[in-house]
């Protein structure tokens, strides 16, 4: 059993229902994630366009779930999982360093948003870590 991989799967799925919620309660759910005021304008005036991206990331978060329990070896093996562990931790870190990057660049609302979800990112993305070289320590061939 691999916990990290386990808690990272939790977390996942845990992002997905957020946005989830997001998609049901509409607008003042993403102004309060901090989903920009474009978003929260959309969802206002009944358009698609928060629906469609946020149902998006609600599919990758679940594949990303999927992924890390298939490693941890709660579900059966999912193809390309090496391959599919590295992206996903490679996805995390990068969007969790890129955007604290990215925080002196954007408004004072705005760098709210980026920070928390920066630093949620990089736990994530530090869980896939410790998860995937579980899964490599315990997978090598000698």
């Amino acid at each position: 059993m691999n916990g990290f991989l386990i808690a990272a799967a939790i977390g996942n799925g845990l992002a997905a229902l957020l946005h989830v919620g997001c998609i049901i309660f509409g607008a003042s759910w993403y102004r309060f994630f901090g989903a920009g005021e474009q978003m929260s304008a959309w969802a206002e005036q009944g358009s698609m366009r928060p629906t469609i991206i946020t149902s998006f990331i609600v599919i990758v978060l679940c594949i990303f779930s999927m992924y890390a329990l298939s490693a941890a070896n709660v579900i059966r093996k999912l193809p390309l999982l090496k391959i599919g562990l590295v992206g996903i931790t490679s996805l995390f870190l990068i969007r969790g360093v890129g955007g604290l990057f990215l925080i002196s660049s954007v408004t004072e609302q705005g760098s709210s948003f980026w920070l928390w979800s920066s630093v949620i990112c990089l736990f994530y993305g530090m869980l896939h870590l410790m998860g995937l070289r579980q899964y490599n320590a315990r997978n090598a061939v000698h």
